[in-house]
């Protein structure tokens, strides 16, 4: 492992569980957030930086930083009610990336690691044709567009200086603590409700928190890393279904599930103008991630079902309180 770690966005969802990881590994870690961390751990330097733009200067912070984890972002939200999104996105996941980068280069940081989205790659596959992670880049929306600006502009910069550069694109993150669709089904499951979604044959990946975190850590140090992109899950595709009937089993519930025809799903929602909803419920997103396993001999610690269940386990505690 190299010396001193800068991490950013650590009071995130990701970024807390690989400051957790950090600490358990010995790991000197320089923590930052633009939220305050109320209870940082005794090892860690906490410092609160006020923007993350153009502006942001990183002077004091990276100083004796062998390596940065990047996963402070402008994070995609359903249904942005912002006027311009796009011009948004930028400023702080292309302008204040590159940024923190070329600050990071000059102080000589010797690998920058970037948390971006498969969103870069695209919004769905056809069933059995997986997004490759050297494949052209295909974003969609303003979120994904800025992610793919940001791995651009960090790909030049490594042609530039001596810092290396790595782009790690995650699929849909799940684990304790999780929100917004996954914890609307953990809550779906846990109430008995009956739900529509017996009979899509789809398929998604998904990742366990815990699998991204062991990846970003592999890459820290990792000499087959260096400048290069790489897609993660846990390596099963599971059928919008199929992850009901698991998660319910994690949650001691059998999932209520009426066999409804995707395409009734899907013409429903077009009515209620929910048509990126059902993309997600019925629609196939997939991942190969070969060159992960292959470059960097790496395997998902966690399976599906274990994750699952660590991910339960953390929705019902908080449902006891």
């Amino acid at each position: 492992m190299l010396k001193k770690v800068l991490l950013t966005g650590c009071t995130g969802f990701v970024g807390r569980s690989v400051l957790t990881r950090l600490c358990r590994d010995g790991e000197a870690v320089v923590a930052c957030s633009r939220t305050e961390m109320l209870k940082a751990p005794s090892a860690v330097e906490y410092m609160q930086v006020a923007d993350l733009d153009s502006n942001t200067d990183w002077t004091l912070v990276l100083s004796g930083i062998a390596a940065v984890i990047h996963c402070a972002a402008r994070v995609h939200v359903m249904n942005d009610t912002s006027s311009d999104p796009l011009t948004e996105f930028r400023q702080i996941n292309v302008d204040g990336t590159l940024n923190l980068a070329r600050q990071a280069a000059a102080a000589g940081v010797r690998r920058f690691i970037f948390i971006s989205s498969i969103k870069v790659s695209g919004e769905g596959t056809v069933l059995g044709a997986p997004y490759h992670a050297d494949a052209q880049p295909a974003p969609v929306d303003p979120y994904g567009i800025s992610k793919m600006e940001a791995e651009q502009g960090l790909r030049i910069l490594a042609t530039e200086t001596t810092m290396e550069v790595v782009i790690i694109r995650p699929v849909l993150v799940y684990g304790p603590g999780v929100k917004a669709n996954f914890l609307s089904m953990m809550r779906w499951l846990h109430k008995s409700v009956p739900l529509p979604f017996g009979a899509i044959d789809n398929r998604r990946s998904l990742v366990a928190l815990d699998n991204l975190v062991d990846l970003i850590v592999t890459c820290i140090d990792h000499p087959a890393a260096a400048n290069q992109t790489f897609l993660v899950s846990d390596g099963e595709d599971l059928s919008t279904t199929e992850l009901l009937r698991r998660m319910g089993a994690a949650l001691g519930k059998s999932a209520r599930l009426l066999p409804v025809p995707s395409r009734l799903l899907e013409v429903g929602a077009a009515t209620l103008g929910k048509q990126a909803l059902a993309q997600r419920l019925c629609g196939s997103l997939q991942v190969d991630i070969n060159k992960t396993r292959e470059l960097l001999n790496w395997t998902p610690p966690l399976g599906v079902d274990e994750a699952l269940r660590k991910a339960a386990k953390h929705f019902l505690e908080q449902q006891s309180k």
